[in-house]
């Protein structure tokens, strides 16, 4: 039963990233300007860069999110069935 229950909180644990993931898209992709404005206020940089940080904060989420949530769940679902 211990195992059925990782791999059921990795599975939970994913589908939380996941959406945490398309949040931060959706945000950036609709609301762009007002936060780099935002961001800009507090940090001195260019736009290039701000785009550049959160494409590779997305980019490394998204690697995290497979190597630690999916591979596992996965692996522990074709061991378990």
């Amino acid at each position: 039963m211990e195992l059925e229950l990782i791999r059921s909180a990795l599975g939970w644990g994913a589908l939380i990233n996941i959406a945490v993931l398309l949040y931060w898209f959706a945000f950036l992709t609709l609301a762009h300007d007002w936060t780099y404005k935002l961001h800009a206020r507090w940090f001195k940089l260019s736009e290039e860069k701000f785009d550049r940080f959160h494409y590779l904060g997305l980019a490394l989420y998204k690697t995290a999110i497979i190597a630690f949530y999916l591979v596992p769940y996965i692996a522990l679902s074709i061991v378990l069935d």
